[in-house]
């Protein structure tokens, strides 16, 4: 009974995700039409809209969340967020149900969370549309295969991550950045060889891309941990209601100097840069094992 109990609460909440989603979708794709004519302030006006909108979207997701689904946050730190402040916040990955609960965190205290997306994610139905209109950077990276098979090809991926983040000097903004590249995986996990018992080892490339293309207005760093107790849930099992608890850690921090510079042409910056993140990733692991044992 307990199990056909979850699949029609899981229905129907996925339902009422899709209706909210596709009634918001609708102003954000016109005010995106609007905002192609090339008038800035009638273009920085179409951005606080479709923001708002965004926000507004979040925030019935977590109606439905609380009636079909609820889930107890559990959040730790003292972090003080402003909705007019630049940030950088980057998490560890586990699963999609990281997605609706850093927006659930984030809604209303810090400028709407921008996700940096793989180039493929644009052609996703609906969503990806609503990604294009909300400024989502869509990010293509190149292997090192095709570096070598066609050079012309190198450093494109930055000139994306500019392009991108030169929309978000005009407001306030939360850049996202999942910086381990994907999913934590076990078997992932054991093919790194990673230093880190919980987490995979960080992409410093994005992150540093996207700093230096903020040129210093990002000044605020939020570093978020994620901790399902018990095991890792899917997408699924957190809408049927699977999953009761989250414990979140979450700390601020001004951007280290040594986290400012060329990275793509400054050897002594890049290794100084890598050194940092792998001192914040390194301090994470340790935060997931305090929460892993509460």
């Amino acid at each position: 009974m307990g199990s056909v109990l979850s699949r029609i609460r899981g229905s129907i909440a996925f339902s009422c995700y899709i209706v909210n989603t596709i009634f918001w979708v609708i102003p954000i794709l016109l005010v995106s039409i609007i905002k192609l004519i090339p008038i800035t302030p009638l273009r920085t006006v179409c951005s606080y809209l479709l923001d708002h909108c965004a926000t507004a979207w979040i925030s019935v997701n977590t109606v439905i969340e609380r009636i079909f689904h609820p889930v107890e946050i559990i959040i730790e730190g003292d972090a003080q967020l402003s909705t007019k402040e630049w940030y950088m916040v980057i998490a560890n990955h586990q699963s999609w149900v990281d997605i609706p609960v850093l927006q659930r965190v984030f809604n209303h205290k810090i400028p709407f969370l921008k996700f940096f997306l793989k180039q493929e994610l644009i052609y996703v139905p609906v969503l990806g549309l609503a990604w294009w209109a909300l400024d989502f950077p869509f990010m293509r990276r190149y292997s090192s295969a095709q570096l070598r098979k066609n050079p012309k090809l190198k450093g494109k991926d930055i000139e994306i991550t500019r392009k991108a983040c030169a929309k978000f000097k005009s407001k306030p903004v939360s850049i996202m950045n999942f910086v381990e590249g994907t999913r934590f995986r076990a078997e992932k996990h054991r093919k790194q060889n990673s230093e880190f018992k919980r987490l995979l080892k960080p992409k410093a490339g994005g992150m540093a891309f996207a700093l230096s293309a903020m040129d210093g207005q990002i000044h605020k760093l939020v570093d978020v941990a994620i901790y399902y107790p018990g095991k890792t849930p899917s997408y699924w099992e957190y809408i049927s209601g699977q999953v009761k608890q989250v414990r979140v850690d979450i700390k601020v921090s001004e951007i280290a100097p040594a986290m400012r510079g060329d990275y793509m042409n400054d050897r002594e910056f890049k290794i100084s840069f890598q050194n940092e993140l792998n001192q914040i990733w390194k301090d994470k692991d340790l935060t997931l094992e305090k929460l892993a044992k509460q």
